[in-house]
């Protein structure tokens, strides 16, 4: 991962609904979750919403697909995962070991 991609993702994340879309669609696994409960769960209105997901799916960290007439949204995990090797490359003095990503879903 670039320094460009980094804070693409790291600015998409630095607003508390996108956060929070964002934790919940990683909580919800590869399955993803249908716009419409994402929005009853958190409380964001649909225009609100739909803004919220057009900004994290810019920033590559969520994926879209349609089964229907819903739209169903998940985590890019493998985007995260870049992510958090991205930032945890140099990290504990050389020895990556120690703070080594875990492997997500």
């Amino acid at each position: 991962m670039k320094i460009k991609n980094a804070v693409e993702s790291l600015s998409a994340l630095a607003q508390e609904s996108r956060l929070s879309i964002f934790r919940l669609l990683v909580q919800a696994g590869r399955e993803g979750v249908a716009a419409g409960v994402i929005g009853e769960q958190l409380g964001i209105p649909g225009a609100t919403l739909s803004f919220h997901l057009k900004e994290l799916a810019n920033a590559k960290l969520v994926k879209s697909r349609t089964a229907g007439r819903y739209v169903i949204y998940s985590a890019s995990f493998t985007e995260m995962d870049k992510l958090i090797a991205y930032l945890t490359e140099n990290c504990c003095a050389g020895d990556a070991a120690q703070c080594a990503p875990r492997k997500s879903c």
